[in-house]
């Protein structure tokens, strides 16, 4: 495969190249995010009992949730290490997202609904509050610890997203790397929730009612869900089939075209099967007029090539047919437009 083209493969996707990828970087990501939560989901459940705050105890809730759902997200880096086998002819990319489902599952359930449930229980049943000292010790420690941890899902994810000259926000959403998204959006939460849980507190503290702090329980439980309901969704659709960007496809299009052995491409099909793994599937056109035999090997070799790059966990191409419209760099986009549904290969 000629340099260019493998790059036009490879480039658009360097973000997500992870496993092939720097998966050692996401697991690092995953490792400190899951010290950190243990760390502050234990002191945050020791100032909960002695400050009687419901907001600390919401915070230990979402502490709690978010360590095991590091341990899910660690499980998920292994699983989608794993190559290809006659059993799994996609691989185990895609293991990434079944256990990141799991973890976001997990901040649904274990973290916003007992925020929310706490928070509704200290309305109706307040209990009177204890040592506030505590409480903001302990908060103040956690944020400095969310806070190391998110610092490396954002500088992991602003170097990626800076690569691909993307908005920060946008690489997130888009990215498929399931774990990093998960840290960042989770971290992110953690240091806004520790903020409304302080909010609380204090108002709590000055005004002797228990009512901001326990709405500032249901408020955390609120952004809990918020996070959890988006990560849920991003590794539903990655799960069912995610498309690569428009601008990644023209890219790989362009890669093909640019093949000496390769005249037209009309049809290309690119779908996530992983975490920066790709199944292409193009019909093509081949240069020469070469007998079926040979026409036959030279084919194989053109998907070879393709499966050299790190990014392409299979390929599979077959010949077009002379009536069949040619896809063009910059044209409009034929699958879009029906392609996928009008050919099966």
């Amino acid at each position: 495969m000629p340099e260019r083209a493998a790059a036009a493969v490879s480039t658009p996707n360097q973000d997500e190249s992870e496993p092939a990828k720097s998966g050692g970087e996401s697991l690092k990501t995953v490792v400190i995010a899951f010290a950190a939560n243990l760390l502050i989901a234990i002191a945050k459940s020791v100032a909960a009992v002695i400050s009687g705050s419901a907001s600390m105890l919401a915070e230990a809730a979402h502490s709690w949730a978010d360590t095991g759902n590091e341990i899910f997200l660690l499980v998920a880096e292994r699983k989608a290490e794993r190559g290809r086998d006659a059993h799994h002819p996609m691989g185990f990319g895609r293991e990434s997202y079944v256990w990141s489902l799991f973890a976001a599952f997990g901040l649904f359930t274990a973290g916003a609904i007992v925020s929310i449930w706490h928070g509704v229980t200290e309305l109706l049943d307040p209990e009177p509050a204890g040592d506030y000292l505590i409480a903001y010790i302990v908060l103040a420690l956690a944020f400095v610890l969310e806070g190391i941890s998110f610092r490396q899902a954002f500088m992991q994810s602003r170097a990626a997203a800076k690569g691909l000259d993307r908005g920060l926000l946008e690489y997130v959403s888009s990215t498929s790397n399931s774990t990093l998204r998960a840290v960042f959006a989770e971290d992110a939460a953690a240091l806004i929730g520790i903020l409304i849980a302080v909010v609380g507190i204090a108002l709590h503290q000055a005004t002797g009612s228990v009512i901001p702090d326990a709405i500032g329980s249901i408020m955390v439980g609120a952004l809990l869900a918020v996070v959890a309901i988006f990560l849920i969704d991003r590794n539903r659709r990655f799960l069912v089939g995610e498309a690569v960007r428009p601008q990644m496809r023209e890219e790989v299009l362009r890669g093909l075209l640019e093949r000496a052995d390769v005249e037209r491409v009309t049809y290309l099909h690119l779908e996530f099967v992983g975490p920066g793994r790709l199944y292409l599937v193009a019909a093509i056109d081949m240069s020469g007029d070469d007998r079926e035999h040979d026409l036959a090997v030279r084919l194989r070799r053109v998907e070879r090539d393709l499966e050299q790059n790190a990014n392409i966990e299979e390929a599979v191409l077959t010949l077009a047919t002379p009536d069949e419209v040619s896809l063009q760099v910059g044209g409009p986009d034929h699958e879009a437009a029906g392609g996928a549904g009008s050919r099966r290969v």
